[in-house]
């Protein structure tokens, strides 16, 4: 199965719960105000936010005001390339510049974020690159074992202290042995600290002045890991991540298990960062760029 099968395999939820309520809304009916009401409801029912929903239903008043929407066929057409425009161009994870590129990783717990790390590292190597992993979760003994377990199955590096060691000083030394190796991408993991213990969102900040502090400029990505399937809690998690560490980038993982994969939409037009990457499965091949063409064709096919 290709990925764009496995896409739309893992869209499946999403699409039931979206498009096909869509096309149950306006089969028969004419647009109105009813029907667009319902539209809306529909849509942020599949987290698709407030933000985008209103911006989406806007549009197909001003079209069926005009007399370009004349059945269902045609609000489905016009939503899909009014979502499309919705996502913009595709932005992904590209390694540019100084040696070593420094990705720093963060997110809550059990979003997938060692696993996300372990694919990519996966990625670059196979790319030719060499990698350097960087365990900052020392609160826990077993994160730093799945990274060594990752590290290994990726062929990459890695920098590890003992639990309990200060993370800050995890990424001083990664970044500096990177630098010493020539290494050309540094990953660095964090705890899967819960966005709302701040305590916690300090230390975050203070691994971020480190880095920068050991290779000025860095982190080069600041990539934020979160769950589709915990819908518009993902959502407040990217706010509150963005204003602690400046995220650059998101990977949206678990997507095949969601019916509210709306919460793309939702991510890109309330905080304008960009999605760089798409889980849809377990497989080192199930993460990839995020194209948002692909994305809208295979949500609507």
């Amino acid at each position: 199965m290709g990925f764009f099968d496995k896409l739309k395999e893992g869209l499946a939820k999403t699409r039931k719960g979206f498009i096909g309520k869509v096309e149950a809304i306006f089969t028969g009916k004419k647009i109105d105000d009813l029907t667009l009401e319902e539209l809306e409801e529909t849509l942020i029912m599949s987290d698709v936010g407030t933000k985008a929903t209103a911006e989406i239903v806007e549009f197909l008043r001003e079209k069926a005001k005009k007399g370009e929407i004349r059945n269902s066929d045609t609000v489905r057409e016009f939503l899909k390339q009014e979502m499309a425009a919705l996502l913009g161009s595709s932005q992904p994870l590209v390694i540019t510049g100084e040696r070593p590129f420094v990705i720093l990783t963060v997110g809550v717990n059990g979003v997938g974020k060692t696993t996300t790390i372990g694919k990519l590292a996966g990625r670059f190597v196979s790319e030719g690159k060499s990698v350097l992993l960087a365990a900052g979760d020392t609160f826990r003994a077993a994160a730093i074992e799945q990274l060594e377990i990752w590290a290994k199955r990726a062929d990459a590096q890695i920098v590890k202290h003992q639990s309990g060691s200060d993370p800050a000083a995890v990424a001083f030394d990664a970044i500096e042995a990177a630098r010493s190796r020539n290494t050309d991408v540094v990953i660095i993991d964090t705890a899967g600290r819960l966005h709302t213990k701040s305590p916690l969102m300090e230390e975050l900040k203070k691994m971020r002045r480190v880095i920068d502090k050991s290779l000025p400029g860095a982190p080069h990505e600041t990539l934020l890991v979160v769950d589709a399937t915990t819908g518009q809690n993902a959502l407040r998690q990217a706010e509150i991540f963005h204003e602690a560490v400046e995220v650059t980038g998101i990977a949206l993982t678990k997507l095949d298990g969601t019916a509210k994969g709306g919460i793309v939409f939702a991510i890109r037009k309330e905080l304008r960062i960009p999605i760089r990457l798409i889980g849809v499965g377990e497989g080192i091949e199930d993460l990839r760029d995020f194209d948002s063409k692909e994305f809208v064709e295979a949500l609507f096919s």
